[in-house]
């Protein structure tokens, strides 16, 4: 038994936070503890082979191997894992408490820390839609995302998938990163987040880290703006290596770091060590931050120019 696996006995499911294309992750508690439990099935559905779940699951245990040892305070602590769920029991959405379902035979379940209190970034930033966000709280959100990212990558794990539903804020305003490493199992299954993948990775170059920059590059300008970069676009136009224009309110010193991030030549992306040092060179103090649309005067820009 490895020492990050669970005890199924003592994993209380409750309720469904959330579902997502790589999983369903429920409220519960563990041994005591208020968790997040995310279940992940590994190819019940009939599409994967069984040599294919076979490299899915050695992997999920690679990756387990690492994060069970993370300490970040932008990270929500891992609790535990399991390779398979056979004697767990899972609530039924619209009935009873006492009413389960067994989980797939084929799956497994990761365990993290519960975050009290916790919203996605895209429900945040709805809810600061009309006024935007202060200057300094994009930086600070920027910095807890690109400092994660960097630990990340220090230990040879990648995210694949940064996106505004893929970040937690809690109750004190840390971003906290989610969704990350079980999304490497994932990434064979198709998505609908074409436009934050870098182009080399949409001409089939295998996935690194100077990917997970690029879609900095794109997280960064949505916090500022908050709007969807070129949305309603075909995956053939995002491949012709478009970019949203950034405003003419934005302050150089970030308008730079978002163009150095989605760079169309990987080596030409910083690394995110040099983007967390660039961040902190940014000045918050005089403002900054997006002017809200009923006070703007022609820079609440969202057109699609082509970029470098």
């Amino acid at each position: 038994m490895e020492e990050w696996e669970i005890d199924l006995a003592k994993l209380d499911l409750r309720h469904v936070l959330a579902v997502g294309t790589n999983g369903t992750v429920y409220r519960g508690a563990y041994d005591g503890q208020d968790v997040a439990v995310k279940i992940l099935d590994w190819g019940e559905d009939g599409i994967a082979t069984a040599a294919e779940t076979a490299a899915l699951q050695a992997s999920f245990q690679q990756e387990v191997a690492v994060w069970h040892k993370l300490d970040h305070p932008n990270i929500p602590k891992f609790v535990g894992a399991s390779m398979g769920t056979s004697n767990l029991k899972i609530p039924v959405k619209n009935t009873s408490n006492d009413s389960h379902n067994s989980p797939p035979s084929r799956a497994g379940c990761v365990i993290v820390e519960f975050v009290p209190g916790a919203k996605t970034l895209k429900k945040f930033l709805i809810r600061n839609r009309r006024n935007k966000l202060a200057f300094k709280v994009v930086i600070q959100l920027a910095l807890d995302l690109s400092k994660g990212l960097s630990y990340l990558h220090s230990k040879k794990i990648l995210h694949r998938d940064v996106i505004l539903e893929n970040m937690l804020v809690d109750n004190h305003g840390t971003l906290k990163i989610v969704d990350f490493g079980v999304t490497i199992i994932e990434a064979h299954k198709p998505r609908d987040m074409t436009r934050y993948m870098a182009p080399e990775f949409l001409d089939g170059k295998p996935y690194n880290r100077k990917c997970d920059v690029y879609s900095f590059g794109f997280f960064l300008w949505e916090i500022y703006c908050y709007g969807m970069p070129y949305p309603n676009l075909s995956f053939d136009d995002v491949r012709q290596n478009l970019r949203p224009e950034i405003p003419r309110c934005c302050p150089s010193t970030l308008a730079s770091i978002m163009r150095k991030c989605w760079d169309a030549n990987p080596d030409n992306r910083p690394e995110m060590e040099e983007v967390v040092k660039m961040l902190y060179a940014i000045d918050n103090s005089k403002g900054g931050g997006m002017i809200p649309e009923d006070q703007s005067t022609g820079c609440f820009c969202f057109s699609t120019p082509r970029g470098p």
